[in-house]
């Protein structure tokens, strides 16, 4: 089996909506990425919401099972490798080289990125329905820089 370093694989921000397109690097600090904007600020932003993130993997397997999925297109800010479902979960701390943030909950998918899944079942990423096969929000604990291919560390 090849160990995959727990890193960075993507970075995405958008003006508002889906897909978020990539960048090389992203600031985030406490109120959230700059240069990304969210069109439903009742559902999305905010402190405890600043930032959004899933894991590769779970990409990996939605797109095996026939998918349309792609990174940014269920408006994540960050897409990392190297971690399992089962490693994140509310409380769970990420420590990047200079960012440090905490998970505060799953990140409900709505209608909006139904057009990353085969006849829009965006459910298929509920944390209701499937536990921890989900896009997580955090809340940022230490403002930083964050780059492609940065590592991080999961602490729970």
């Amino acid at each position: 089996m090849i160990e995959m370093k727990a890193s960075i694989l993507g970075l995405f921000v958008s003006q508002g909506g889906v897909p978020k397109l990539p960048v090389d690097s992203l600031s985030i600090d406490r109120s959230g990425c700059f240069g990304d904007k969210q069109n439903d600020l009742k559902h999305h932003g905010g402190e405890d919401k600043a930032v959004c993130i899933i894991q590769n993997s779970i990409i990996c397997d939605l797109q095996e099972k026939g998918h349309p999925i792609k990174p940014g297109s269920t408006g994540e800010n960050i897409l990392i490798g190297g971690s399992n479902v089962g490693e994140i979960s509310s409380g769970t701390v990420i420590k990047f080289s200079e960012l440090e943030i905490q998970i505060t909950q799953d990140a409900p998918p709505c209608k909006t990125i139904s057009e990353s899944f085969n006849h829009g079942e965006f459910t298929l990423i509920s944390h209701k329905k499937y536990p921890q096969f989900t896009r997580w929000y955090a809340r940022v604990l230490k403002p930083g820089t964050v780059s492609i291919d940065d590592e991080y560390k999961i602490i729970n």
